[in-house]
């Protein structure tokens, strides 16, 4: 009888260790290894091994080299090795390669840091399982558009930009959102960008009795116009996109400054978090934090698709879920249901967020 007792006991524990052997998660991490982006690949790389040792997560990391050939040999990998879910990419041609693999194969895919716009806009015709932890190519002048017609209603405010595609799309949509608000620039103009000095420009604005203005360029140009704003009393508060995040060189932004621009996630992230990427000596940086985050939503709505007998993919759509870095909610199409950027003010050290916002 003790003999059969024990042979009970062991099938039982066999039984169990099957169990839960059949349910770890089983993920799979897109990330450029190789080539000139895979310092922001290890980044990927970090997160996700930190995320899945902190939640009982086996992981299948592939190169993906972000190219479209990488891409798809990936994809292939994933497929043979029947993951649950991908997460990573930060190229469009490598998971546009991707997509119709996985789709094939019913793996959905959280990428971190794909912006194209089609990716999702497309998913009515492609039916690609896609979502997106980060911005949409969009987002930016959208949340400059949003955020500034807001602030600047009663401002007398100007338009500018440096000529370039980025400066022209983020002034343009600018002025369109003004319009449509019934607010009219002082000022609309195009500027010359890496000059020494903005003085002509910052005189023109000054003649024009702007006092709040948007520069569709980079970091450093705009710090020399709120130099030169502050050497003819202009008195212009000055305001650009997430280009500002760069340091702006050997010419500091003027106090006052505003960014729009998604939050430093090392900011926001949870204390706990944080704890254990110090206790590894990784820096929490770049991709590191929103990977993390990747793997525990790939869990959370694992978790959700076996309680409820749901696809993957309905789990990961209309639900809230907890992550280092926040809430994140993936709407119909599988873009953030809220626009991660904020308006950030230059305090003469850092941009901090600004309290109205």
């Amino acid at each position: 009888m003790r003999s059969g007792a024990t042979i009970s006991a062991a099938l039982v524990w066999l039984l169990l260790a099957s169990a839960a052997s059949a349910q770890t998660l089983l993920v799979g991490v897109a990330a450029p290894l190789s080539g000139p982006s895979a310092i922001l690949g290890k980044q990927i790389e970090a997160g996700t091994s930190l995320a899945a040792e902190a939640n009982g997560i086996e992981l299948k990391i592939m190169d993906d080299a972000c190219t479209a050939d990488g891409g798809s040999a990936a994809a292939k990998e994933f497929a043979a090795a029947k993951v649950n879910v991908v997460v990573g990419f930060l190229c469009t041609d490598a998971i546009e390669a991707a997509m119709p693999i996985l789709k094939d194969a019913n793996i959905p895919v959280i990428t971190v840091g794909v912006r194209t716009e089609s990716l999702t806009d497309r998913r009515a015709k492609t039916g690609w399982p896609v979502y997106r932890l980060g911005p949409r190519g969009d987002d930016e002048r959208n949340a400059v558009a949003s955020a500034l017609t807001r602030l600047w209603q009663n401002e007398l405010f100007a338009i500018i930009d440096d000529g370039t595609i980025y400066g022209r799309e983020i002034a343009e949509t600018l002025r369109a959102a003004a319009e449509q608000a019934a607010l009219k620039p002082v000022f609309i103009d195009t500027f010359r960008p890496q000059l020494d000095n903005q003085i002509g420009m910052v005189g023109r604005l000054k003649k024009a009795g702007a006092t709040h203005v948007f520069a569709g360029g980079d970091g450093e140009d705009i710090a020399i116009m709120g130099r030169d704003a502050a050497q003819l009393s202009a008195g212009i508060v000055f305001a650009g996109g997430e280009n500002l995040r760069t340091p702006a060189g050997d010419v500091p932004y003027a106090t006052g400054t505003l960014m729009i621009a998604p939050p430093e996630w090392a900011d926001v992230a949870d204390p706990k978090v944080l704890e254990s990427f110090s206790g590894r000596k990784i820096v929490p940086d770049g991709y590191t934090l929103p990977a993390y985050a990747a793997v525990e939503v790939a869990k959370a709505a694992s978790g959700l698709s076996e309680t409820s007998g749901k696809p993957l993919t309905e789990a990961l759509t209309g639900q809230d879920f907890t992550t280092a870095i926040g809430p994140v909610r993936f709407d119909a199409k599988g873009d953030l249901s809220q626009s991660p950027y904020r308006v950030f003010r230059f305090d003469g050290t850092r941009f901090l967020p600004l309290e109205s916002d």
